[in-house]
C-alpha cells in the first residue's frame, strides 16, 4: 500500500461518517480515527523478520521518561513551601474546557478549593481536575495538550 492508497482511504472515511475504522494486512496496520477537532490516522509498518528496528526506535523513548520527572524534583525542593497538586489519574492533560474557551487558570491567579484547574482526558473522558486547596497559582508544570502519568505533578500552588 503507497501513500496515495493512503490519503485516499483517510478522505473516503473523511466524507462516510465513520468514526474510526482499523485495517491490518500483511506487513501494515492503519488505524483512521476522525474527531470532532481533527482527523487522526495512526500507520503501522511491520518489521521485515530480518529488521531489528524496533528496539532501536523505543530506546530514545525510554530515555526521553526518566527526564522529565528528574526536572520537578529539584524545583519542588526549592519550592518547599509551595504544594504540589498532582495528577489523579493517567491522561492528556487540558488547560482549556475546549480548544475555543479561555483557560481555566494562569499562573499568579487566586484559586479557591473546588475551582477547576484543568481537565485529563483518559479513554474518550474528560475528567475535571478540581483544587483541594485555595491559593494563589505559582507554575504550572504541565504543557497544553500533553500525556501526564499518575501522581505526575501538575500545578505550583501559594497557599498563603
Amino acid at each position: 500500500m503507497d501513500i496515495k492508497e493512503i490519503q485516499n482511504l483517510i478522505k473516503f472515511v473523511a466524507k462516510s461518517g465513520a468514526s474510526e475504522v482499523k485495517l491490518e494486512m500483511d506487513d501494515i496496520k492503519i488505524t483512521i480515527k476522525t474527531g470532532s477537532e481533527s482527523d487522526t490516522t495512526i500507520v503501522h509498518q511491520v518489521p521485515a523478520p530480518q529488521l531489528a528496528a524496533q528496539p532501536v526506535a523505543t530506546a530514545p523513548v525510554e530515555a526521553t521518561a526518566p527526564a522529565a520527572p528528574a526536572a520537578p524534583a529539584p524545583a519542588a525542593t526549592e519550592d518547599s513551601k509551595y504544594i504540589t497538586i498532582k495528577s489523579p489519574i493517567i491522561g492528556t492533560f487540558y488547560r482549556k474546557p475546549a480548544p475555543d474557551k479561555p483557560l481555566f487558570v494562569e499562573v499568579g491567579q487566586t484559586i479557591a478549593a473546588g475551582d477547576v484547574l484543568c481537565v485529563i482526558e483518559a479513554m474518550k473522558l474528560f475528567n475535571e481536575i478540581e483544587s483541594e486547596v485555595s491559593g494563589k497559582i505559582v507554575k504550572i508544570l504541565v504543557d497544553d495538550s500533553s500525556p501526564v502519568e499518575f501522581d505526575q505533578p501538575l500545578f505550583l500552588v501559594d497557599p498563603s
